[in-house]
C-alpha cells in the first residue's frame, strides 16, 4: 500500500504540469464534450444481449495468447527484410578534394605499375586489368588515365626490401655429445651475379657464409646478419626481425645457413663432459672432439673455420615471395651432396619498399593514411554496385580491388593489427551511411582483436583514430537501441537477428582490450545500454500514449485509448520476454525484461491510476465496462510478472491497483447478470427445439448458452482478483446470479414447451427430448462453470475442494436441475403409460393356450421401437433416466395387473415372470443398457417376491409372513420403544421357556400421556403349533418402563421349533377399559437360535443366561405382500389366518 500511495503522489505532481486536463475534470464534470467519441463498451441497453458477449468475446481473444509466457517461435512470424536503419552521410569520413583525390589516384597507379614479388591464385596478376579498374574507380577519361599512368612511369622507382622473420626451426640433426645442439642462423641477401648461372653438377659445393664458392668469396660483414644462440635444443625459437635492402627483385636471393655453434675446449674439460653423454652416437660424437682437443694440443685456440658444424642450408629468390607475404616452413638443404641435414625452418617473409616517388609520400602521408582512403573509396564504389542487397553486403570486394589493397598494404610495410584496425575504421564509418551487414563488422573486430593481442602498440596517432571510430560506432549503435521497436520489431527474424550481430559488436567492444587504453573517458556499455534503453522505453511509451490516450482528453475518451495503450504494453512486454531478454541476457548481461517491465509498469499504473480516480465519483455502465476491460489487462500484466519463476508481484506498482476498481467490477457482474438473462430469452425465442445438426442432440438455445456461460468463467480467470475476502464477495455474487439464469433459462424452456401445440398420438416428443438434452447439458456447463469460479481462500483447504459458499450454490443448483430432468422425463413417459398398460393387460388376458413369448411380443415390440427412437434423440445421461422412468413404469404396471387378477391360475403368473425375466434382458442389453444391480433393485424386489409367493401354498405364504417379521429391522429402534426377554428350551421337559423381564421406551398411546402395557407371547406359524394357545402378561398401568418379570411355558416337541419360520412373537399392547385395545409395537424372535434347541444346554441357570433386547417396530410392506398373497386366497386355513391379523391391524390403526 506504500509503494501505492507514493505512486499517487508523483503522478499527482505530474498532472499538476498539466492543469487543462484536471480543470476540466473537476470544474465541468458534467459537461458534454465538444466531440464525443463511442464509449469503449458501448451503451449495454435491455435487449437480446448479443452485443454484449461479442465485446465479452473481444476482451477473452486478447487473452488467448496470454496464457503462460511466450515462447520464441510465436513470436518471430515474419522472414521479411529488416526495417531500414538511419544513415547519415557527415558521419563518415570526411570527403577528399580535388587535390587529394588526384593525389591518392597517383599513389594507386604507382602501387600498380611498381609491383613486386609473385601474385597468389586468388589475386589479379594482369596489369591491365588492374589499371582499368583504377580508372573506373576515380572516374577519369582514357585520355586522362594515360597521362596520369605516363607520369607515374617517369617518376623514380621504389626502393624495396625483404622483411624476414625468422621464427623457429625443428628435428635439427644433434651434433653435440648431449644429443643436442646449440642453433643459430647467418643469413642476407645474395646480389645478383650479372650473367645467369650454369647449372650446377651435384657434386658442386653450394654458397656458404664462411667459405663463400667457387665464383665469388664471402660476403662483406655488414651484409650478414645473425641470430642469437639458442642452446641444447632440437627445436630452437628465434622470433628475431631483420630487413635486407634489394638491389635487384628478379635476382636477388635471401641465402640461411643453420649452424651449430661449438667453442673449442680443452682436452681435460672434453674429458670432464662424459657424464654428458647420450647414447652410441653421441659416444662417437665425444672421441671426435677428444681428438680434436688433443689436435690443439689440450689448450683452447682460437675459433677455426671448421669449429662449428653445419645444420642446413635455404637459398630463396626474391622474385618468389608472394606480394601478400609468406608465413611458411621451409625445409633444409644440404651444402652438398656430401652434406648431412635435416629439419626445417619457419620465416616470415614480406617485400616492401622504403622510399616512393610519390606526391603523398613527399608530402609526409604515411601509407596507414593513403591506404584508409583508398578503401574508402573502394568500398563506397563497391557498394554502390551492390545496391539491391545494400543492407545484407558483407564487404566483399572484387578481384582487382582486393588486389590493390593487398599491394598498397604490403609496399607500405602494414601489419596485420594496421590493417585489422583500418578495415574497421572504414567499414564502421561506412556502414553509418550506407548500412552494411553486422556479421561482417562483427568479424572485422574479432580479427582486429586476434592481431591486437600478438602485436605491439600502435602509435599514438592511430589508437586515437581508432578511438574516433569505436566511440563513434558505439553512439550509433546506442541510438539505434533506442529505437529497438522501430528498427529491430520482434516479429521479424531477420530484424531479431540482426539486433543479435549488433549486440555482439558492442559487446565485442566491451571486452575489446584496446577501447580500454584509447577510450580512458568512456563509461562502462553496460551502463550505457541500460541507459538508453531505459530512455528508448520512456520515448516508446510517450509517443503511444500521445497518439491513444492524451491527456487533454476528457476522461471517458481517454479510458478506450488508455485500454489500447495498456494491451500494446502487454504485448511489448511478451516480445521483451519471448525475443529481446535471451538475447540481451546471454550477449551483454543486461536484464532487459526486468528493466522494461519495471519502467512501463509503473507509466501504466501511474496513468491508471490518475484516470480511475478521475472516473470513479461518476461511475456509468459505460465507464465500468472500459475501467473492467482495463483491469483485466492490468491483472494479465501482473500475472506475466508473476508466472517468471522467483518473480513476486507483490512489489509491483500495481499489486494495490485492484481496490480502485472494485465498484467498477460490481457493476459491470450486475450488467454481466441482467445481459446473460436477455441473452437466454432471446436465444429460447428463436429456438426452434430442434437438434442443432447430425452430431448433436441438443437445440441452438442451450449452446448458446453454455457458451455464455464459458465466457463468464474465462473472464473470472482473467480478472483474477487478488483479494481473498473480496474476491469471495465477488465470486459468491457470480454464482448466486449464474444459477439464477440456470433456473431461469428451464423455466424458459418449459413455457415454450407447453405453449406448443402437442401432435395427437404422439406417444414420445422430441421437443421433450431436446429440452431434457438442453437441460442436462446446461447442467454440465453450469456445473464446470461453478468450479471454475473458485476464488483464493485466505487460508488454503485441501486441493481441489470448492469454497464452502461455492459449494453449497453448485448443490442447490444441482439438486433444481435434477428435479427439472426429473420432471421433464416424467412427463416424457407419461406419455406411454396408456400404451403400456394397454399392452400388459394384453399379457394378464391372454389365454393358456398362447405361448408366453406370443403374448409378450406386441409389448416388447412397442418398446424396442420407442427406445429405437428415444435413443436417437436423447444422450446418453438423459437416455438412462428416461429407461429407468420406463422400467419403473412397467413394473407398477404389471402389480397393478397382479393386484386385479386374485386366485388365477399358476400359469397366469408364470407368465408373468416370465415377462419380467424378458424385460430384464431387453433393458439390460448385455452391458449396452441399465446395469443389473439398477434393474433388480425397489419395485423389482416386490414384483419378484409377488410373483414368487403366488406359487407357493397356503402355508409357505405364512411361513414366508413370518420369516419376513424375522428379517424386518427396525429403522427407528427408539421410536417404538425395546422389550427384554430370556428364552431357552428345556429338553427334558420337551417345553420352551420364554421369560418376559421389561419393557422400555414405549409409545404413549392413551391420554395423559402413558399407557397400559401388556405383551402377548405366541408361537407361530399357526400349523407347526396348532395345539399352542397365545398367553399374556399382566397390564401394567399408567407406565413407558414396564417391569414384568413372568415365565410362560409352550410344551411343543423340539423339532417343530427348528422348523422354517418358527418364532416366538411378543405383541405389546396397551389395555383399554371402554374401546379397543391398542397395538404399541411387534418383536419376532426365532427359535432355531434358541438354546437347547440349536445346542445343548451348558450348565448354569436358566435365569442366569444374559437377555434379550428386541426393538419393537411396525409391520411394513414387505411383511404385507405376504398377508396380501393370502388375502386372495379361498382355503379356510388362509382365510382363518387373515381375519385373525385383520382383528390385530384394526387395534394398529388407533396409533397417533
Amino acid at each position: 500500500m506504500t509503494t501505492l500511495l507514493e505512486i499517487k503522489s508523483s503522478v499527482l505532481r505530474q498532472v499538476q504540469v498539466c492543469p487543462t486536463f484536471r480543470r476540466r475534470t473537476e470544474a465541468e464534470p458534467d459537461a458534454p464534450s465538444a466531440d464525443p467519441q463511442e464509449p469503449a463498451a458501448g451503451a449495454w441497453k435491455p435487449g437480446d444481449g448479443v452485443e454484449f458477449f461479442a465485446h465479452m468475446r473481444l476482451i477473452l481473444k486478447k487473452g488467448e495468447g496470454r496464457q503462460g509466457l511466450p515462447c520464441p517461435e510465436v513470436l518471430l512470424r515474419s522472414g521479411s527484410p529488416a526495417p531500414a536503419e538511419p544513415v547519415d552521410p557527415n558521419r563518415g569520413l570526411r570527403p577528399l578534394t580535388q587535390e587529394e583525390v588526384e593525389m591518392l589516384y597517383e599513389e594507386a597507379l604507382y602501387t600498380v605499375l611498381y609491383r613486386a614479388g609473385t601474385m597468389g591464385p586468388d589475386q589479379v596478376d594482369d596489369q591491365e586489368t588492374l589499371l582499368g579498374y583504377l580508372q573506373q574507380l576515380f572516374g577519369t577519361s582514357p585520355e586522362e588515365h594515360a597521362e596520369a599512368i605516363d607520369h607515374v612511369k617517369k617518376a623514380k622507382a621504389p626502393t624495396y626490401a625483404l622483411k624476414v622473420s625468422v621464427m623457429r626451426a625443428k628435428n635439427l640433426l644433434a651434433k653435440d655429445p648431449n644429443g643436442f645442439s646449440d642453433p643459430y642462423c647467418m643469413l642476407g641477401i645474395l646480389p645478383a651475379s650479372g650473367a645467369p648461372r650454369e647449372p650446377a653438377p651435384r657434386t658442386e659445393q653450394r654458397f656458404s657464409f664462411r667459405k663463400g664458392s667457387r665464383r665469388a668469396g664471402p660476403l662483406p660483414a655488414k651484409c650478414i646478419q645473425v641470430t642469437e644462440v639458442k642452446s641444447s635444443t632440437l627445436n630452437p625459437v628465434w622470433k628475431e626481425n631483420f630487413v635486407f635492402e634489394i638491389e635487384d627483385v628478379s635476382t636477388d636471393q635471401l641465402h640461411l645457413d643453420i649452424w651449430d655453434h661449438d667453442d673449442d675446449v680443452s682436452l681435460v674439460e672434453a674429458c670432464r663432459k662424459l657424464n654428458e653423454v647420450i647414447g652410441l652416437k653421441g659416444m662417437s660424437r665425444y672421441f671426435k672432439q677428444i681428438v680434436k682437443s688433443a689436435r690443439a694440443n689440450g689448450t683452447a685456440g682460437p675459433t677455426e673455420d671448421h669449429t662449428d658444424d653445419f645444420l642446413g642450408c635455404l637459398n630463396i629468390p626474391v622474385r618468389e615471395v608472394p606480394v601478400a607475404g609468406e608465413d611458411r616452413w621451409f625445409r633444409l638443404e644440404p651444402r652438398s651432396s656430401a652434406s648431412r641435414v635435416q629439419g626445417d625452418c619457419q620465416l616470415v617473409l614480406k617485400l616492401i619498399t622504403t622510399q616512393r616517388d610519390t606526391n603523398m609520400s613527399q608530402r609526409g602521408r604515411s601509407g596507414f593514411l593513403s591506404y584508409m582512403l583508398l578503401l574508402s573509396r573502394l568500398l563506397q564504389f563497391e557498394h554502390r554496385s551492390e545496391e539491391p542487397k545494400a543492407s545484407c553486403w558483407r564487404g566483399e570486394l572484387s578481384g582487382p580491388a582486393a588486389t590493390i589493397l593487398c599491394l598498397h598494404g604490403a609496399q607500405n610495410n602494414l601489419s596485420a593489427l594496421q590493417l585489422a584496425v583500418l578495415h574497421w575504421q572504414v567499414s564502421s564509418r561506412h556502414h553509418q551511411t550506407r548500412t552494411l551487414d553486422y556479421g561482417y563488422l562483427l568479424g572485422l573486430l574479432e580479427d582486429m582483436q586476434a592481431h591486437w593481442e600478438e602485436a605491439s602498440s600502435l602509435p599514438q596517432g592511430q589508437e586515437e583514430s581508432l578511438a574516433d571510430s569505436l566511440n563513434a560506432f558505439s553512439e550509433f549503435g546506442l541510438r539505434l537501441l533506442r529505437q529497438l521497436r522501430d528498427f529491430f520489431p520482434a516479429t521479424n527474424s531477420t530484424a531479431v537477428y540482426r539486433l543479435e550481430l549488433l549486440l555482439k559488436c558492442l559487446s565485442k567492444m566491451q571486452i575489446f582490450q584496446p577501447s580500454f587504453e584509447v577510450c580512458s573517458s568512456q563509461t562502462e556499455l553496460h551502463a550505457d545500454i541500460s541507459a538508453a534503453l531505459k530512455r528508448g522505453n520512456r520515448e516508446w511509451y510517450d509517443r503511444l500514449l500521445s497518439s491513444k490516450s492524451p491527456r487533454e482528453q476528457p476522461g471517458p475518451q481517454r479510458l478506450a485509448g488508455l485500454i489500447e495503450l495498456a494491451d500494446a504494453v502487454y504485448e511489448d512486454l511478451q516480445s521483451c520476454y519471448g525475443v529481446y531478454a535471451s538475447l540481451f541476457h546471454s550477449i551483454t548481461d543486461i536484464d532487459f525484461f526486468t528493466l522494461t517491465f519495471r519502467q512501463l509498469e509503473r507509466l501504466v499504473a501511474e496513468e491508471a491510476w490518475v484516470l480511475t480516480e478521475a472516473l470513479s465519483p461518476k461511475m456509468t455502465l459505460e465507464v465500468a465496462s472500459g475501467l473492467f476491460e482495463l483491469y483485466v489487462t492490468l491483472a494479465d500484466i501482473q500475472r506475466l510478472w508473476s508466472s517468471i519463476p522467483g518473480r513476486d508481484s507483490r512489489s509491483l506498482a500495481l499489486a494495490g491497483i485492484h481496490a480502485l476498481f472494485l465498484p467498477a467490477v460490481k457493476l459491470w457482474l450486475q450488467v454481466l447478470r441482467d445481459q446473460v438473462r436477455w441473452r437466454l430469452q432471446g436465444a429460447v425465442d428463436v429456438d426452434t427445439l430442434e437438434p442443432m445438426d447430425a452430431s448433436s442432440k441438443h437445440s441452438s438455445s442451450a449452446a448458446t448458452a453454455s457458451l455464455c456461460f464459458s465466457h463468464i468463467q474465462e473472464l473470472w480467470a482473467r480478472l483474477a482478483w487478488p483479494d481473498p475476502a473480496q474476491a469471495q464477495a465477488l465470486g459468491t455474487q457470480l454464482s448466486q446470479d449464474l444459477c439464477a439464469a440456470t433456473l431461469f433459462y428451464t423455466e424458459l424452456l418449459r413455457k415454450k414447451v407447453d405453449a406448443q401445440p402437442g401432435t395427437a398420438g404422439e406417444a414420445v416428443s422430441e421437443q421433450l427430448c431436446v429440452v431434457l438434452n438442453n437441460v442436462e447439458l446446461l447442467r454440465k456447463a453450469a456445473g464446470q462453470t461453478l468450479r471454475g469460479l473458485a476464488w483464493p481462500e485466505a487460508t488454503s483447504g485441501p486441493e481441489g475442494v470448492l469454497p464452502r459458499p461455492l459449494l453449497s450454490c453448485a448443490q442447490a443448483l444441482d439438486e433444481d436441475l435434477q428435479q427439472e430432468v426429473h420432471t421433464v422425463t416424467a412427463h416424457l413417459t407419461s406419455k406411454m403409460v396408456a400404451d403400456i398398460r394397454k399392452y400388459v393387460q394384453h399379457i394378464s388376458l391372454s389365454p393358456d393356450s398362447i405361448q408366453n413369448d406370443e403374448a409378450v411380443a406386441p409389448l416388447m415390440k412397442y418398446l424396442d421401437e420407442k427406445l429405437a427412437l428415444l435413443n436417437t434423440s436423447l444422450v446418453k445421461g438423459n437416455l438412462s433416466r428416461v429407461l429407468e422412468a420406463l422400467w419403473e413404469l412397467l413394473l407398477q404396471a404389471i402389480l397393478r395387473a397382479l393386484g386385479t387378477n386374485l386366485d388365477v391360475s399358476a400359469d397366469f403368473y408364470g407368465r408373468f415372470h416370465f415377462t419380467l425375466e424378458a424385460l430384464v434382458n431387453f433393458f439390460h442389453a448385455e452391458g449396452q443398457g441399465l446395469p443389473l444391480e439398477c434393474l433388480k433393485d425397489g419395485s423389482y424386489k416386490r414384483l419378484e417376491e409377488e410373483l414368487r409367493l403366488h406359487q407357493c401354498s397356503t402355508r409357505e405364504c405364512i411361513e414366508q409372513y413370518y420369516l419376513d417379521k424375522l428379517k424386518q429391522r427396525s429403522l427407528e429402534q427408539n421410536r417404538f420403544g425395546r422389550l427384554s426377554v430370556r428364552c431357552h428350551y428345556e429338553a427334558a421337559e420337551q417345553r420352551l421357556v420364554v421369560e418376559v423381564l421389561h419393557a422400555a421406551d414405549l409409545p404413549p398411546l392413551d391420554a395423559n400421556g402413558l399407557s397400559d402395557p401388556f405383551v402377548i407371547v405366541e408361537l407361530g406359524p399357526p400349523h407347526l403349533f396348532p395345539l399352542v394357545r397365545s398367553q399374556r402378561t399382566q397390564v401394567k398401568n399408567r407406565t413407558l418402563h414396564p417391569v414384568y418379570d413372568e415365565l410362560f411355558y409352550f410344551s411343543v416337541p423340539a423339532e417343530a421349533c427348528r422348523r422354517r419360520g418358527a418364532c416366538v412373537l411378543f405383541t405389546v399392547m396397551d389395555h383399554d377399559w371402554l374401546s379397543t385395545n391398542d397395538f404399541a409395537g411387534e418383536a419376532a424372535l426365532g427359535l432355531a437360535g434358541v438354546g437347547g434347541i440349536a445346542r445343548p444346554p451348558v450348565g448354569g441357570s436358566a435365569r442366569a443366561r444374559q437377555p434379550i433386547t428386541l426393538h419393537l417396530r411396525r409391520p411394513r410392506a414387505q411383511v404385507k405382500s405376504a398377508l396380501r398373497m393370502l388375502e386372495g386366497r379361498t382355503s379356510k386355513e388362509a382365510q382363518e389366518f387373515v381375519k385373525r391379523l385383520k382383528e390385530l391391524e384394526k387395534c394398529m390403526e388407533a396409533d397417533p
